[in-house]
C-alpha cells in the first residue's frame, strides 16, 4: 500500500487479549508500523478482563506478531519501535468506573506523546457486549461531536445483530452515542485484495462490462469452502451457524459487488447505494420456496487431508443431538435489468473437501453448434473465475481445438494468479481496513441500512428454518462437498457445482 500521511490515534481494542486480536489485529497494525503508515505519537491500548501489565501484555503479543505477522522473521529492533505504542489496561466491559479509569490513563498518554486526542474504537467482543460498552463510552465523555476538533469513530466486528429485528435494535442504540459517519461495522472479506479488485476488473476493463449482464451470463456460483471445522467455537456456531456467520455477511457481500451497477463515483457513500440497491432487488421468497430454494446442512465424521477428524455434535460446547447447520445453500433471483433470468446460487460450508472462496460466473453457451457436421456434439461453457482465497487469482475457461485431424474442442485456461505476478505477499485485509478507518474512508465497511438489508433476506430464511426442523442431520461426510440435496438443487435446473 502507498504511505498516505495518517493523523496521530489512540486505537483502543476492547477485546484486546482475545484470539482476534491476537491472530489479525495486532499483527496488522505492527504491520502498518514498518510500513510507515502510523504517526510517530499513535498509541494502541488493549483493554481486556485479563491481564497484568504493559510487559506482561507486549511479551504475549510479541509471541502473537512472530507466528502471525505477514512479514517474518520479526525483527527486535523493529518490535522495540512498536512495542512503545502498546499499552494495557485491565477492566470489565460492563463497569462505567473502568471506562472513566481508562479515559484518565489515555489522557495521560496523549498529553505525554502532545496526541490531538483522536481515538478509534475497536469492539472485538461479544455481540452482547456491544450496546453496554457503546452506552458507557458515551457516559465517560470518550466521544467527540461529528464536526470539529478531534474525532472518534467505532468499529464493530460481525455477526452484527442475530436477525433483522436485533439488527436495527443495535443500530439504533449504538447511533444515541456515534454517528453514522463515525461507525465502522466491519467485514474483513472486503478487505482482502482480490474482493476490492472485483470492481476494478469488472469497470476497469472495456472487454468485461459489456457481457456482464442476463443477455449474455447463464448462472453464477458463489462459493465460501472452509475445510476446518468450528475450531473450538462450538458455543458460537450453536447460536449463530452458518447462515449467520457466513451467508448474511460475507456472501452477500461478494454477491452485492458482482451484481451493483456502476457508481457514479468511487466514493463511500456512492459505492454503498449501489450495494444496497442489489439487496433491495432480491426476490423475496414465501416458506415454500425458501424450502425449495435452500439446502442445510452438518457435516458428520470423515476425513480431511487424509486425517480423521470428528463430527460437528461431537466438537467442545456442542449439543450431542444439535440440528445447528454448518452448510448452506441458497438460490437467488436479482429482479431488475441486469440480472433478470440469472439465478445466483450461494453455498458455504465448514468441513469441505478444501479451502476455499470464489465466484464463478458461467456464460451461457453459443446458441448454433457449428461444428456439428464436424462431429463436436457439445461445448462447455466458458467460465470466469474470480478466487478469492487461497491462490487469489483470475482464472478464465474456453474452448479451443485439440491439435489434430479429429474436431475436437476441449476447454483450456488462461490463469492469472496475484502472487506470481506481483510478487510478495499481499496485504492483509484488517491492515487496509484499519488504515481505512483511521483515514475516516468508509467505502469498504457496512452502512446501516445496507445491513438490515441482508437481515431482511436472511431472516425469514432462519424463521422458515426454526418452523421445519431438518431430520437428517448430520447430512454430509467431513471432507466432502456438502449433502447430496444441494447436488439436487443445481441438478434441478440442468447445471451442477463446481468442483474448485
Amino acid at each position: 500500500m502507498a504511505v498516505v500521511p495518517t493523523e496521530p490515534v489512540s486505537i483502543v481494542i476492547f477485546g484486546g487479549s482475545g484470539d482476534l486480536s491476537k491472530r489479525k489485529l495486532v499483527p496488522a497494525l505492527y504491520e502498518l508500523h514498518l510500513e510507515g503508515h502510523l504517526a510517530p505519537a499513535t498509541l494502541i491500548v488493549a483493554y481486556a478482563r485479563t491481564g497484568e501489565s504493559d510487559e506482561t501484555y507486549r511479551a504475549e503479543m510479541k509471541a502473537a506478531v512472530a507466528e502471525f505477522a505477514r512479514i517474518k522473521p520479526l525483527d527486535e529492533e523493529k518490535w522495540a519501535a512498536f512495542e512503545s505504542r502498546l499499552f494495557f489496561f485491565r477492566g470489565d466491559l460492563t463497569v462505567p468506573k473502568h471506562l472513566a479509569d481508562l479515559k484518565t490513563r489515555i489522557e495521560t498518554l496523549e498529553k505525554e506523546r502532545n496526541a490531538p486526542g483522536n481515538r478509534l474504537f475497536y469492539l472485538a467482543i461479544p455481540p452482547s457486549a456491544i450496546s453496554p460498552v457503546v452506552k458507557n463510552l458515551g457516559d465517560a465523555g470518550f466521544v467527540y461531536p461529528v464536526d470539529g476538533g478531534p474525532w472518534s469513530r467505532l468499529i464493530v466486528e460481525k455477526p452484527f445483530g442475530r436477525d433483522l429485528k436485533s439488527a436495527q435494535t443495535l443500530n439504533e442504540e449504538i447511533s444515541q452515542v456515534f454517528r453514522e459517519r463515525q461507525t465502522f461495522r466491519i467485514d474483513h472479506y472486503l478487505g482482502k485484495e482480490t474482493t476490492q479488485n472485483i470492481l476494478v476488473f469488472r469497470l476497469g476493463n472495456g472487454i468485461f462490462e459489456p457481457l456482464w449482464n442476463g443477455r449474455y451470463v447463464d448462472h453464477v456460483q458463489i462459493t465460501v469452502a472452509e475445510s476446518i471445522g468450528v475450531e473450538g467455537r462450538g458455543r458460537f456456531y450453536e447460536e449463530a451457524g452458518i447462515l449467520r456467520d457466513i451467508i448474511q455477511n460475507h456472501v452477500l457481500q461478494l454477491l452485492c459487488l458482482v451484481a451493483m451497477e456502476p457508481p457514479v463515483a468511487f466514493e463511500p457513500n456512492a459505492v454503498r447505494d449501489e450495494k444496497v440497491k442489489v439487496l433491495k432487488a432480491v426476490r423475496p421468497q414465501t416458506p415454500a420456496e425458501i424450502l425449495m430454494d435452500t439446502v442445510r446442512g452438518q457435516y458428520g465424521p470423515g476425513a480431511v487431508d487424509g486425517k480423521p477428524v470428528p463430527g460437528y455434535r461431537s466438537e467442545m460446547n456442542v449439543h450431542p443431538m444439535s440440528l445447528r447447520e454448518t452448510y448452506a445453500a441458497w438460490k437467488v433471483h436479482v429482479e431488475n435489468w441486469r440480472w433478470a433470468g440469472v439465478p445466483f446460487y450461494l453455498r458455504a460450508g465448514k468441513r469441505m473437501a478444501k479451502r476455499v472462496t470464489e465466484i464463478a460466473i458461467t456464460f451461457k453457451t453459443p446458441p448454433i453448434a457449428m461444428f456439428r457436421r464436424a462431429g463436436v456434439t457439445q461445448q462447455a461453457p466458458n467460465v470466469l473465475v474470480l478466487r478469492i482465497q487461497p491462490d487469489e487469482g483470475i482464472f478464465l475457461t474456453f474452448g479451443a481445438k485439440v491439435p489434430g485431424a479429429v474436431s475436437k474442442i476441449d476447454p483450456v485456461t488462461m490463469d492469472f494468479r496475484y502472487s506470481q505476478y506481483f510478487g510478495g505477499s499481499q496485504p492483509e485485509a484488517y491492515e487496509r481496513l484499519l488504515l481505512d478507518a483511521i483515514h475516516g474512508n468508509s467505502t469498504l465497511f457496512a452502512r446501516r441500512d445496507e445491513v438490515e438489508a441482508a437481515w431482511e433476506l436472511v431472516t425469514p430464511l432462519l424463521e422458515t428454518w426454526r418452523e421445519n426442523p431438518p431430520s437428517d442431520h448430520p447430512n454430509y461426510e467431513a471432507g466432502t462437498w456438502g449433502p447430496e440435496a444441494a447436488v439436487a438443487l443445481m441438478a434441478r435446473d440442468g447445471r451442477r457445482w463446481r468442483r474448485p
